[in-house]
């Protein structure tokens, strides 16, 4: 395609978005970070806290690339069950072809926006699609992550749908994942990739890595901050339920792509499987970059990969699994020093607020009832 006719295909998405937008999801927003009568940072404004996280680590000459992978499924109509918006098989044209203008639309919506769609196509579960965005700096990352969730939002009521970002829709379905993928870069460099570490990973890369890797139970909290997030979070349901890493491994938590052959260098990074739509984007690629921080403050290096699913490894393989309950990912993150101590008290004690409260509130449910309370609250 030339120069010419990708500028027409531009300008035929803006006027097809604006029209979207004018007619039923007109809206303006402004990100912006909160601070206290006194003009210091607020100490529980988790824009703030992911600015300054991004702060820090540039101050030790280090960048973070950063983009969420959203799921979502869609429902026909306003009522609470769920009924499949689309009846085509998992992955499937048929599933694109029923709702080709309903996609287009939320395409069309973002491009005016000005976010760049990398990819969108269906997904495993019923009525279920994910869409992909360009890589950009963590807090421009979480800040599009917000605006691609309203916008889906938006688009499906316009359409006369109900878009669902729930860990778990239906108690026998595999969720949706609110996946983030990262790369760490210096100097113009992306230090996920030519390096002598496995896979090309070089030493600040794998460092950066291993500090996730090492504190992902704590960060689960952040990143899988629900009850219905556990639902989710089993094993072999491509949701990250073991504390490992391997290559185009997607049973592992860590799973490390290096890109097609020729774009290493550009395109190799981590994906972090085992967070989900519930999450609040701000604290998660805070706590993202406090941990990786502090692996590259320990020059900490990674375990060996995992090329097989984690699930079917002899329970002394050393593969510890993650955090099965939103407590017991809670105890994880007020014991982790890094994570307390970069989130902060009042933080801290606010997210364990909000945690036990729902704990305490789906006390003794099935998880048939959990999924229903929980569908169309994310």
């Amino acid at each position: 395609m030339n120069e010419q006719d990708r500028a027409q295909r531009a300008e035929v998405a803006r006027e097809a978005a604006s029209d979207l937008i004018a007619r039923k999801t007109t809206r303006a927003w402004a990100p912006a970070e909160r601070y206290d009568q006194e003009g210091a940072p607020h100490p529980q404004d988790a824009r703030g806290l992911a600015r300054r996280s991004v702060d820090r680590l540039g101050g030790d000459g280090y960048t973070v690339r950063a983009s969420f992978e959203i799921e979502w499924a869609v429902s026909i109509g306003e009522g609470d069950d769920f009924t499949p918006a689309c009846a085509g098989p998992a992955y499937g044209m048929t599933r694109l072809t029923e709702r080709a203008d309903y996609l287009r639309d939320v395409v069309n919506a973002l491009a005016a926006t000005g976010i760049e769609v990398d990819q969108i196509h269906p997904e495993y579960a019923a009525g279920q699609y994910e869409i992909s965005v360009a890589a950009a700096d963590p807090v421009v990352a979480a800040d599009n992550a917000v605006l691609v969730r309203e916008t889906i939002r938006a688009v499906s009521r316009h359409h006369d749908l109900r878009a669902s970002f729930s860990p778990k829709v239906t108690a026998d379905g595999v969720g949706n994942g609110m996946h983030v993928h990262f790369s760490l870069w210096r100097d113009g460099r992306n230090q996920m990739a030519g390096g002598d570490g496995p896979y090309g990973l070089g030493p600040a890369g794998e460092a950066f890595a291993a500090g996730v890797l090492a504190h992902l139970p704590g960060l689960l909290a952040i990143g899988a901050p629900s009850v219905a997030s556990y639902l989710r979070l089993v094993p072999s349901h491509w949701a990250g339920a073991f504390a490992c890493w391997g290559l185009e491994n997607r049973e592992a938590a860590l799973r490390f792509v290096t890109g097609a052959a020729g774009s290493h260098s550009g395109a190799a990074n981590f994906e972090v499987k085992s967070f989900d739509g519930a999450a609040n984007p701000y604290l998660t690629v805070a706590g993202l970059l406090a941990a990786g921080s502090a692996g590259l403050a320990e020059d900490a290096v990674l375990p060996k990969p995992v090329d097989v699913d984690p699930a079917t490894l002899a329970t002394d393989s050393g593969i510890a699994p993650l955090p099965a309950t939103l407590e017991e990912a809670m105890a994880a993150l007020e014991a982790d020093k890094v994570l307390t101590e970069a989130f902060g008290e009042a933080l801290i004690d606010s997210i364990g607020a909000v945690r036990r409260g729902e704990i305490a509130a789906l006390g003794g449910c099935s998880p048939e009832e959990i999924a229903a309370r929980l569908r169309w609250k994310y």
